[in-house]
């Protein structure tokens, strides 16, 4: 069966009108996520009240869901960069310079799993070109080093080790590729045309039980078969990682990326993967500290670029993305309103790639930047860059295990847990039973129904009278609050003092921490 598809056709929407704002807060309900309803269209007749309506509409898909619900996941950097120790390589590597002679990926999968995480991305590709597998479509691979007499397979062996640890598999494949500038395709200024995917070469025992016809450069074509080879022969693939980086090539040789097809062929061939971060599924979150927004929405205004290319309405780096004033502000180069969440990354050393001058960074700025995205309405990506013996360094093994206790310090168990909950329109009160200390405060929406929350207000019943404990804006699926003392109260309550639309809470925590 052919596919030529262009991934974004909008269907005709039908949204019941909301012609006032509730505050009611519903118990956690049982409705499917509908993939029609991560994007709405907007229009310049839009209303500000049109706006707001629409954004309280709109609803995580499946993926999206599955994704966030993650909350810390890991990034790899590693290949040829790790053993020149450059950050951006040139694509003109000898390959025989990749010999990770200790390389152990069960070594990083108990690393990580004992660090907290839940899914791993590894640099199938970095802009540099050289693939972690022993491709077809390229000699710039692990093939041509005499590492393993040229047999190594690093991607099999990461895939294979995460799904043993429990660890979910995610890839990152760079759009930019140095080499194939040099001694391929890239940017040689060809025209999109129609290609057959996978491209059998000489020699290929492949059987396809079906090929993909779609339109793209010849790069694109060359991305294409790349993301065949990796989605069909690898196993299961739960991310997938496109930054939007150009090579170091002259500005009038700019590659245009065949977005749409490379969207098309991932949802075809691993339909639960979420397509991060130029991608439709997540965005950057703006920058590489690992920090979210204080009030980060997962509903911002969109607008499509060429072959489909989902982009920011405002600035990727815009202080506010997605409030009522956001929403109007962008307008006029607004094409959607869409469930786009934030992923945060960052690296635990200064560098993407391993440096042995370089140390991890410590726990308070780990436990930091934990509250600042996981706290903050995204999913933390924390990169741990494997050395040149592959393996993590014992550094990095021990701060990531420094760093999960931490947490769990933070976070130990919830006092709220079984306690009596009730409520009515925009409350929610629980009752521990006793009093008890509080210094860390956990909420989150059920996203199923959208994020709506605009304002809210934390109060604990003190000496007999209400007392207010903290007031944030924004919740969506995860919001920590920290307060600077504990507030010792048997009875407390969330009043929501602003929402878009009905409000249904899935967790309201109380904890003490132990650290």
């Amino acid at each position: 069966m052919a596919v030529s598809r262009r991934l974004f056709v909008t269907a005709a929407l039908t949204l019941a009108a909301a012609g006032r704002t509730s505050f009611a807060l519903a118990a956690t309900g049982t409705a499917p996520a509908d993939e029609s309803r991560y994007r709405i269209p907007v229009g310049s007749t839009d209303t500000a009240a049109d706006l707001v309506r629409k954004a309280s509409q709109v609803r995580p898909t499946a993926r999206q869901i599955a994704w966030q619900e993650l909350g810390q996941t890991a990034f790899l950097h590693f290949g040829v960069n790790t053993f020149t120790g450059l950050e951006w390589g040139t694509g003109d590597e000898d390959p025989d310079v990749f010999q990770p002679v200790g390389l152990d990926t069960d070594q990083w999968a108990r690393a990580l799993v004992d660090g907290g995480f839940k899914l791993a991305i590894l640099t199938v590709k970095h802009h540099d070109g050289f693939v972690l597998y022993p491709s077809r479509y390229t000699n710039h691979t692990v093939a041509s080093s005499s590492w393993l007499d040229g047999h190594g397979d690093v991607l099999r062996s990461f895939a294979d080790s995460m799904r043993r640890h429990g660890l979910k598999v995610g890839v990152y494949i760079s759009p930019a590729d140095e080499n194939q500038y040099l001694h391929g395709v890239y940017a040689n200024g060809s025209s999109r045309g129609t290609h057959t995917i996978p491209t059998l070469v000489d020699g290929d025992d492949r059987t396809p039980a079906e090929f993909f016809t779609l339109d793209a450069t010849d790069y694109g074509a060359h991305m294409l078969n790349t993301l065949y080879e990796v989605l069909t022969e690898y196993g299961q693939v739960d991310e997938v990682w496109f930054d939007g980086a150009q090579g170091h090539i002259p500005s009038d040789k700019v590659e245009d990326y065949d977005w749409d097809s490379w969207y098309t062929l991932v949802r075809t061939l691993a339909p639960a993967a979420a397509i991060a971060v130029t991608g439709p599924d997540l965005r950057w979150v703006g920058n590489e500290s690992g920090l979210a927004r204080e009030d980060e929405w997962s509903v911002i205004p969109v607008k499509e670029e060429q072959y489909g290319r989902t982009d920011w309405a405002l600035s990727y780096d815009t202080p506010d993305e997605g409030s009522r004033a956001a929403l109007v502000t962008a307008l006029p180069g607004t094409d959607y309103l869409q469930w786009w969440p934030a992923e945060c990354d960052v690296s635990i050393r200064d560098g993407w790639f391993y440096h042995a001058d370089q140390l991890p960074k410590s726990v308070d700025e780990l436990t930091e930047i934990y509250f600042g995205s996981v706290g903050r309405n995204s999913v933390l990506l924390l990169n741990v860059p494997p050395d040149t013996q592959g393996l993590l360094h014992d550094t990095d093994v021990i701060r990531l295990r420094e760093f999960r206790e931490r947490i769990e310090a933070e976070l130990p168990v919830d006092l709220a847990r079984g306690a009596r909950v009730t409520g009515s329109p925009g409350v929610r009160t629980v009752d521990l039973g006793a009093v008890r200390a509080v210094d860390r405060i956990r909420l989150a929406e059920d996203i199923r129904h959208g994020q709506q929350i605009e304002r809210f207000v934390v109060e604990a019943l003190v000496d007999g009278a209400w007392t207010q404990v903290v007031t944030a804006g924004t919740v969506g699926a995860s919001r920590i609050l920290l307060l600077d003392a504990p507030v010792a109260a048997r009875r407390w309550r969330l009043r929501v003092t602003g929402a878009r639309a009905a409000v249904r809470i899935k967790e309201f925590g109380l904890f003490k921490s132990v650290v």
